[in-house]
Formats: structure tokens, C-alpha cells, sequence
């Protein structure tokens, strides 16, 4: 049927236009929401990243309460448990890596991120809890666990109560044991621009100078989450859930990684933590902080990749890795 004004012809030309425009109109969207919410702009480019390389989310049913994870990979399991504060995505740097070798598990704990956030008190025993149910749903028996600051405390309690689980252990800058802090507790849980700004000095030696507009936008979503933070540090520092002297049943091997510029959560809770369990590794990374997972993410990911595959185990003892 020849064509008529009523029925025009999209000729390739056309088509290009139409294609130009969407793609212009998505990229504004983009930007708008980028500059508007960027929290949530970088989660979901986070998240579409992972899922690129075959990392998807889920959610899972524990009793009352809906648990968020990530999950992909294949070989043997790796569970890795974020710390205060934080969530899943923490780990984002490090998965794609670990998932060639390992089917990887990140959860968001109780509280935070895209896990439900009861009115309840966020002690270390119940998060520990938490892990627990969110393994057995999981069909896991037997894995490697990893965590990081307030995550390693919860992963070093479960090997503590279930080392016949827990095949290796991996503690990154983990808290846990017995130390007087250098700093105002109050930091964290930030509240103000300086507050932010005084708690990445803790967390890295090298602080960035991130926009305005997206500290601000962090600072929102640590307010919706404020009071669990502060719940947790609350239990903290009672010191009843502290470990000291509690780790003569985690006999497993165990890798302990440390920034060596670690201000929040100091060297010297490493090496407490070393006395306490003398078959441990200690990798000291000079020129890192508490983020080193992020900031020196290809030396951590060295450590914990040649520590989970080495057969038989490492033997114990303790290395620094200078800085590049």
C-alpha cells in the first residue's frame, strides 16, 4: 500500500532522530537524578554493574523480617558480612573478583540498607543471630566468612560459637576486641558536613573532597538509619560482647588484614587478635586505613584470594606490604 500524509514513512534518518532524542531525554533523566539523589544514583550503577557480571539481588523471608543480599559465582562459598554503618554494596569492588573463584554472599544486615529496619536493640548477638538464620536459609553448611570492621566482630562471634562451620576465617579491619578509641564516638554517626568530613580522616590517610551536593545526600541516608547506628554503638560499648578472651574455639585458619594507618579501629586490635589465635596471618598494608578493602583494594584482594586457596593453609605469622 503506498504511503499517504496520514501513514508517514519512518525512513532511517527518522529513526536516527527519534533514537538521538530518547537517548538525550535518558541521559538528562540521568543527570537529574544523579544530581537530586546521587545515593541512589550510585547504588543502582553499582548494582547494574554487579549484575553485568552475574551478581544479582535477592531477598529472603527470616521469620518476621525481609533480608536484602547479593549473590553469584561458583566454587567454593564466601559469605561476607559489611560493617557499621554500611551494607552490601560495600563489597561491591571486590566481588566480581572473588565470584571467579567462589560463589559469594553478601547480605545487607538487620537495620540497614535495603533490609527491614525494626524497632529492636542491634547488639553484635543480634546481628550474629541474623547471620546465622540467614545461612541455614541458604542451605549453607559449610563456607568461608569474611567481614569488615563491625562485620568482622559478627563473623569472629559465629566462629567463636560454630567453628565446625566456618572452613576460613577472613578479618578486615575488624572491631571486636578490647581498645580505647582515639576519637569522638559521636563521629559515628555523622550529623554535619564537618562531622563527615572529620570521619573520613579516620576512616582513610588519604581524604577525598567529594561535591557538596552528594556529602549531603549520604548525610540523608545515614540520618534515615541514625538511630540503628547508634543502637549498635550503644551495645558497643557496654564491652559485654567484646571477644577478648572468648576465641580459643575459632581454630580454624585465619587471615587478619590491616590498614597500617587504621585510626578507627587501630593496629593494635590486629594484633590482639593474633595473640588470641596464634594460627592467623597478619597482613599489615602500609599507607591504608579502615577502607582498605576500598583504597587498597588489589593488595586486600591478593591477600584473600591466595589465604582462601592455599592447600595446605598458610602458615601463621606476620607480613607488611609496603605501600606502592
Amino acid at each position: 500500500m503506498p504511503p499517504t500524509t496520514l501513514t508517514p514513512v519512518l525512513t532511517p534518518t527518522r529513526w536516527l532522530r527519534r533514537g538521538l532524542w530518547l537517548l538525550a531525554a535518558l541521559v538528562v533523566l540521568l543527570v537529574a537524578l544523579f544530581v537530586w539523589r546521587p545515593a541512589s544514583a550510585l547504588t543502582a550503577i553499582a548494582t547494574a554493574a554487579l549484575r553485568l557480571t552475574g551478581i544479582e539481588r535477592h531477598y529472603v523471608q527470616l521469620g518476621p523480617y525481609r533480608i536484602h543480599y547479593f549473590v553469584g559465582g561458583t566454587g567454593e562459598t564466601l559469605v561476607l558480612v559489611h560493617g557499621l554503618g554500611g551494607r552490601a554494596l560495600d563489597f561491591a569492588p571486590l566481588m566480581p573478583a572473588l565470584a571467579r573463584g567462589h560463589r559469594v554472599y553478601a547480605l545487607d544486615l538487620l537495620g540497614y540498607a535495603a533490609s527491614d529496619r525494626p524497632d529492636m536493640d542491634y547488639s553484635v548477638t543480634l546481628q550474629t543471630g541474623i547471620l546465622r538464620q540467614f545461612l541455614d536459609s541458604q542451605g549453607l553448611r559449610r563456607f568461608d566468612l569474611a567481614g569488615w570492621s563491625m562485620g568482622g566482630w559478627i563473623a569472629l562471634d559465629f566462629a567463636a560459637q560454630s567453628p565446625e562451620r566456618v572452613r576460613r576465617l577472613v578479618l578486615l579491619d575488624s572491631a571486636g576486641m578490647k581498645f580505647t578509641p582515639a576519637f569522638d564516638l559521636r563521629l559515628l554517626s555523622p550529623h554535619t558536613m564537618a562531622d563527615m568530613q572529620a570521619l573520613e580522616k579516620l576512616l582513610t590517610p588519604h581524604p577525598g573532597r567529594a561535591p557538596a551536593f552528594i556529602t549531603r545526600d549520604f548525610l540523608r541516608v545515614l540520618r534515615e538509619e541514625d538511630w540503628v547506628i547508634q543502637r549498635n554503638v550503644a551495645n558497643m560499648i557496654t564491652g559485654r560482647e567484646l571477644m577478648d578472651g572468648k576465641l580459643a574455639g575459632v581454630t580454624m585458619p585465619v587471615l587478619i588484614v590491616w590498614g597500617k594507618q587504621d585510626v578507627l579501629t587501630p593496629l593494635a586490635v590486629a594484633e590482639a587478635m593474633r595473640r588470641e589465635m596464634p594460627q592467623s596471618v597478619l597482613a599489615v598494608l602500609d599507607g591504608c586505613g579502615h577502607i582498605a578493602p576500598i583504597e587498597c583494594r588489589r593488595r586486600v584482594l591478593e591477600e584473600i584470594q591466595r589465604f582462601l586457596a592455599a592447600n595446605p593453609p598458610l602458615p601463621a605469622g606476620v607480613h607488611e606490604l609496603p605501600a606502592p
